[in-house]
């Protein structure tokens, strides 16, 4: 245990890995992802506000699903550190399906909100959703799998 200790304080940084270079705790997965996901929302109206005051387009229509580009690398790069196996990709798979269900659904139930809020709250949903199903479950199902 002081030696996975170890060498995540010499890997320092955030979030937290373990020796795979796996993240550690669900707390520091949604962390990351939400702040990523802050930040893709930030530059999103940061660049559709530009467009908009060039006349380019309207305020509020670019596609707000575009915030899940850096919560969605973050879990490529958690996935790649697990080993090849099923496990992981069972897991992803039931993630992501229930990720997109989430976000279709919080992006209809906002239907007449422009699209750029009503995306980045179905990205925020996915992003919640698969998070907590990764997490736990490429654990659990490498655990049984061996």
């Amino acid at each position: 245990m002081t030696e996975q200790r170890g060498s995540e304080q010499q890997r320092g940084g955030f979030p937290r890995r373990d020796a795979e270079g796996r993240i550690s705790t669900l707390g520091d997965l949604l962390g990351v992802c939400l702040a990523g996901l802050v930040i893709g929302a930030l530059a999103l109206v940061l660049f559709d506000w530009a467009f908009a005051s060039i006349g380019a387009g309207d305020f509020g229509h670019t596609n707000g699903w575009l915030a899940v580009i850096l919560p969605a690398w973050l879990f490529w790069d958690d996935f790649r550190a697990w080993e090849f196996g099923a496990a992981r990709v069972a897991a992803a798979v039931v993630a992501a399906a229930v990720g997109v269900f989430a976000g279709l659904l919080i992006a209809g139930l906002g239907a007449g909100l422009p699209p750029l809020l009503s995306g980045a709250l179905a990205a925020g949903a996915f992003t919640v959703a698969y998070a907590v199903l990764w997490f736990p479950g490429v654990r659990w199902l490498a655990r049984r799998t061996g």
